[in-house]
């Protein structure tokens, strides 16, 4: 069978290739595209998603013995350049005292090098919940994305997608609860806040989760509660239910049922802890 000359995907197939997708970008190890920049010739991107830079003093002590191991992406803005991709790597790459950076250049439009700044932070895990929900909250606003484009973009389901928008909800005194009782690192619970309807609410919960360590599901019964109440419905009483069933092993469960609406983990433990006392004692 004599070999076609033409190599590749036929023309009736497409893939995707627009070139301001990081994977495209990550394996242009060599090329072109990639040159040494003046440090002192990049600025920071005033879009960027991210709020706080964090510790760089790791990344500080890889550029000095490693040097710079991916570029940075950054556009022409008339004689200088701004960072589109890598403002971490450019502090760090400065703070050591190096005078120029690998970079990428790329000509490309304000909401593109949105879209790659974001995509690149979002695949690397640098942003906190709040942080993401801003970041694709402005896409909507200032560049007119739909929640279906960004789900697409960023590969998340579009209900995801408008969960997390809804975080950005959540006023600035709230977050800095949150942050100082590490309740910003769930996204469930960031979630359950934003779904209240005034920043009254949203503060009694955060109260609620910050004082008795709810968890997601006990969260969500408070948020039902809530709006139980704004509807004028009486509340029925709910007793909470802890269920347990190995996975492993279907020969028994057990049921815990308390008589209020929410309990900690403590509270579950404590009262496991005095019923094995109470059953070592028992003959």
């Amino acid at each position: 069978m004599q070999k076609s000359k033409r190599s590749g995907l036929p023309e009736t197939i497409n893939m995707r290739h627009d070139p301001h997708f990081v994977e495209f970008i990550s394996n242009q190890k060599t090329g072109p595209l990639v040159r040494l920049i003046q440090i002192d010739k990049i600025d920071p991107n005033p879009r960027q998603a991210r709020c706080e830079l964090g510790n760089i003093q790791e990344l500080m002590d890889s550029i000095k013995n490693k040097g710079v191991l991916e570029p940075i992406l950054i556009r022409p803005r008339g004689e200088r350049y701004e960072i589109i991709a890598g403002e971490r790597r450019h502090v760090a790459s400065k703070n050591v005292g190096l005078s120029e950076i690998p970079s990428i250049v790329m000509d490309v439009t304000d909401s593109e090098a949105m879209e790659i700044s974001l995509i690149e932070n979002l695949q690397r895990k640098d942003l906190d919940v709040f942080e993401e929900a801003d970041g694709l909250k402005a896409l909507i606003e200032i560049y007119n994305y739909s929640h279906a484009d960004i789900s697409e973009k960023i590969g998340k389901a579009r209900s995801t997608i408008t969960e997390i928008i809804n975080v950005s909800r959540i006023p600035a005194t709230l977050r800095n609860i949150c942050r100082s009782n590490g309740i910003d690192k769930n996204r469930s619970l960031l979630i359950e806040i934003s779904k209240m309807k005034t920043e009254a609410e949203m503060k009694s919960l955060v109260d609620s989760i910050k004082e008795r360590g709810l968890k997601r599901e006990d969260t969500r019964d408070l948020t039902k509660l809530f709006k139980d109440k704004e509807a004028g419905k009486a509340a029925r009483p709910k007793h909470y239910i802890f269920n347990y069933r190995p996975k492993d092993d279907r020969s028994f469960s057990v049921k815990i049922e308390f008589k209020k609406e929410s309990v900690n983990r403590q509270e579950i433990i404590k009262v496991l802890e005095d019923l094995l006392t109470k059953l070592k004692s028992t003959r």
